[in-house]
């Protein structure tokens, strides 16, 4: 049995332990499923919104979210389309049995997503538990289908929030990054969609500088500058929100799907719950391997001149001149 490896820093800097959250998107499985691993696994009780989300309360480990990853159909925003052609659903029988249909349905190409609370790090294995249960339950991953850009989701809590333990950790990923998408064979859906494209060039080139030493405003004034968006592998927009709530909420990003957060939104492995051999602590390893270096400031700044010896003149301005098309192409 592989086993989570622990971080170099099990610490916050105020001496409390750190956390993680741990999110997985499936499909297979409906909401009241999902909830029936995470009761039989930590116990507590499932609070149903709809046919499409819930909430497991009073487990051993938090509060759990269960929820379709379709924001029309948790938000019954549909109902609202419904009516403006003359169908009203009420809120009886009729409603739930069209919602438990559409919940199916939808399933087949939007996931559910469990969403766990922050946990210490010694209970991974609580939640790993749980994947396996909803393994056993016939939940289906991002290899199930060419269609399920499923992926697999750590929000770790930042060990330190000042700006050189923040840069060791920007940096360090960076420079892992490309190791991390060989090694955990990132699926060709999801590196067609949105969701985690690579960081742009002049933006490595510019944090890998060996003379780039930022204030707090200005590396996230930096961020937000090379990188307005959340869908990157390393989304480090909720942390800085929470660190910046105004300047981050002043750039142009996405704001309703930022949350706020003192942890590194880490959302590039695949979520390969169908494979009875997968467990969380693979994915879990590579996120260590990131703060193993970052915890070694020679091998990083021996590492990061090697990729700043391959990044051309070409490529940075290819990504700074198509940042700007497209930008101006979404205004």
């Amino acid at each position: 049995m592989i086993e989570f490896r622990p971080l170099p820093w099990l610490e916050t800097a105020e001496g409390r332990p750190r956390r993680v959250g741990v999110e997985l998107e499936m499909a297979g499985v409906d909401a009241e499923t999902i909830a029936r691993a995470v009761t039989d696994e930590v116990g507590g009780r499932f609070a149903a919104d709809s046919a499409f989300s819930g909430h497991v309360l009073d487990s051993e480990l938090g509060e759990f979210r269960v929820e379709l990853d379709a924001e029309i159909l948790t938000s019954r925003r549909y109902l609202e389309s419904l009516q403006q052609i003359g169908i009203d659903l009420g809120g009886g029988a009729v409603r739930d049995n069209v919602e438990s249909l559409l919940s199916r349905l939808t399933g087949l190409v939007v996931p559910h997503e469990l969403v766990c609370p922050p946990v210490p790090l010694d209970a991974l294995p609580r939640i790993d538990a749980i994947r396996r249960r909803l393994n056993e339950a016939g939940a289906r991953g991002t290899e199930a289908s060419a269609l399920y850009a499923f992926g697999l989701q750590f929000n770790v809590e930042v060990h330190d929030d000042g700006v050189p333990a923040l840069l060791s950790i920007l940096r360090a990923f960076l420079l892992r990054v490309d190791a991390i998408v060989d090694h955990e064979d990132i699926d060709f859906s999801r590196k067609l969609t949105p969701y985690v494209h690579s960081f742009p060039e002049d933006f490595v080139a510019h944090l890998l500088d060996p003379d780039y030493a930022p204030t707090r405003e200005e590396l996230i004034d930096d961020y937000l500058r090379f990188s307005p968006t959340r869908n990157r592998p390393l989304d480090a927009l909720p942390l800085f929100a929470w660190l910046d709530a105004d300047r981050v909420a002043a750039a142009p990003v996405e704001h309703s799907l930022i949350k706020a957060r003192p942890a590194w939104h880490y959302r590039l492995p695949n979520c390969r719950i169908d494979d009875p051999d997968w467990t969380l602590a693979r994915p879990w390893s590579e996120w260590v391997e990131v703060e193993r270096l970052a915890a070694q400031p020679s091998k990083l700044v021996r590492t990061a001149r090697r990729r700043l010896a391959s990044s051309s003149a070409l490529k940075r301005w290819w990504a700074g001149a198509w940042r700007a098309l497209t930008s101006r192409g979404g205004s």
